[in-house]
């Protein structure tokens, strides 16, 4: 039997068969691209792309690919030349002296000079910009001064001594300059760019950038597309690279398996057994220097002025359990804030942290009562977290242990992570609050410096003139020793204050797609995809 086609049904029929070969020829234009395209889950949206005020690791990621340092980060952590190819440092420590490559340019190719690098820091620590790591550069000549609005930006102790040399004056030795040159708020911004386009310039079709990528496209909610900046001094490996959206880290378990990615940006710790299982040669479990921990609002109630109730409230939590147990020994125990091994003397460490539970758990019920509370007023709390399953299963662990221990009464909210920060830091609508530092440079001061009190990282509102004053004689002492002791003096008033519980010290975890050469550990987890190269799969011409 034969059917006549004609009028609307021909119409219906050869739309939907047009739609049909469009879909299946993007499918396959998809598959065929993915042999020269390093697909990156890269967890929550990026808030920006502006290197200055970049705040969380999925933007930084972006960053370093589409921008280039001074110095980058080598495979222990220690800093390496990057647009310097070299520097060298006076006998006091107080002056250092980078020499540029002679083959830097700007994406859109306009030769990178050392003003460049001047124009940066200054503007990273201009009030205006909004930085919240410019107290990182306190140590540079006149920053205090500039970031506090009293000293101009020009005032910088950092010139262009000709276009391939830049000269940093410290008003104390600091060790630790040259892996601070590595974070992105030391990176160059193209001056036309920003002068042209303003707070926009960072946007796709605008932004210039310096590194071995340039920005070819950005979907809010879904992704980020780099391709390789044709300028860059040595092309990289891979021509596109696919920063995607996965805050729903089971999604991106699946579209791991699924063939979709290349790199995660974590794995399930429900699922962590079955990884090993199944992936034993991608999965990448690696020590990383950073701490997940809460911090607890002291400008307000119910912490505001009570250190005997924040010190129960860390008392009573479990961390080897949640070592353990919630995240299937995809973490470690933090008892201190400064993870393990940064510290040059032994680390502080609170004094209860060998008692047996019970004698914690009688002490802690002592301290809740001394601030107030009991059977018959107990604490009611809430604990704020960015939406991510494992922040909601060491929220609703936590929330339990105060709750047994202590009787306290804990409310979560969770929320999408721009609104998360916006609250947290801006308008301090928190009482507990999720947070997480990782390292910007191989130092204790890269922990302990945000929580100075005017750090624009410190959430908390803590104020210790105590604590600052450690951190500001251990900046400008050029004794080892005293230094150490100074920071671990420091890190003693947190544990004795309780501004932050820290809860877990992070490994880094990923898996990596065996097409993927290049990959190396390290212990800032910093990957730079310009180091990275895929092997083609049979048939990829």
């Amino acid at each position: 039997m034969s059917i006549a086609l004609t009028g609307p049904k021909l119409g219906r029929m050869r739309a939907a068969l047009w739609f049909t070969t469009l879909l299946l020829s993007t499918l396959c234009a998809d598959v065929s691209a993915a042999a020269d395209v390093l697909r990156i889950g890269n967890g929550p949206e990026p808030e920006t792309l502006d290197p200055h005020r970049v705040e969380g690791v999925s933007a930084g990621n972006i960053v370093r690919d589409l921008f280039e340092g001074l110095t980058a980060v080598g495979d222990d952590g220690s800093a390496i030349p990057a647009a310097a190819r070299s520097w060298e440092v006076s006998d006091d420590g107080r002056v250092y002296r980078f020499h540029l490559r002679d083959d830097l340019r700007w994406s859109n190719g306009d030769t990178v000079v050392a003003a460049d690098f001047v124009f940066g820091l200054q503007r990273s620590v201009t009030p205006d910009t909004g930085s919240s790591f410019a107290r990182m550069f306190e140590p540079v000549r006149n920053a205090a001064a500039i970031i506090d609005g009293r000293l101009p930006a020009h005032r910088l102790g950092v010139q262009a001594v000709d276009a391939r040399t830049l000269q940093v004056t410290l008003d104390a030795p600091t060790p630790a300059l040259p892996g601070m040159l590595a974070h992105p708020s030391a990176f160059p911004v193209h001056r036309a760019s920003l002068s042209a386009h303003g707070s926009g310039f960072a946007r796709p079709g605008r932004l210039v950038s310096n590194g071995a990528y340039r920005l070819a496209g950005w979907v809010v909610q879904s992704h980020v597309e780099l391709e390789r900046n044709p300028h860059y001094r040595a092309a990289a490996a891979i021509p596109w690279v696919r920063y995607l959206v996965t805050e729903d880290i089971h999604a991106e378990l699946q579209r791991f398996r699924a063939g979709e990615l290349d790199i995660t940006y974590e794995i399930p710790p429900l699922q962590a057994a079955r990884i090993r299982r199944e992936y034993p040669g991608a999965l990448r479990i690696a020590p990383y220097l950073g701490v997940y921990y809460y911090g607890l609002n002291l400008t307000r109630a119910p912490f505001a002025g009570k250190p005997a109730l924040r010190q129960a409230l860390s008392m009573v939590i479990d961390r080897q359990v949640l070592a353990d147990k919630v995240l299937h020994g995809l973490a470690l125990p933090a008892w201190s804030f400064v993870p393990p091994g940064m510290h040059a003397l032994e680390a502080p460490r609170p004094d209860w942290q060998d008692w047996t539970p019970t004698r914690r758990q009688a002490e802690a019920l002592r301290l809740y009562r001394q601030a107030g509370y009991g059977d018959e007023r107990p604490l009611e709390v809430e604990i704020r977290y960015n939406t991510h399953e494992s922040h909601r299963r060491v929220a609703t662990v936590v929330a339990a242990m105060w709750r047994q221990a202590l009787g306290v009464r804990t409310r979560l909210v969770n929320e999408e992570f721009k609104v998360f920060l916006h609250k947290r830091r801006l308008r301090r609508e928190t009482q507990a609050f999720r947070a997480a530092w990782m390292a910007d440079f191989n130092d204790p001061m890269s922990f302990l410096g945000i929580l100075h009190s005017e750090h624009g990282k410190n959430d908390s509102g803590w104020v210790d003139a105590g604590f600052d004053a450690a951190l500001m004689r251990a900046a400008a002492t050029a004794e080892p020793a005293v230094r150490a002791n100074l920071l671990a003096a420091a890190e003693r008033r947190i544990l004795d204050d309780v501004p932050v519980i820290p809860l877990y010290f992070y490994v880094s975890k990923h898996l990596v797609a065996p097409r993927v050469r290049g990959w190396r550990d390290n212990p800032l987890d910093y990957h730079y995809s310009k180091d990275l190269a895929l092997d083609r799969a049979p048939g990829d011409r």
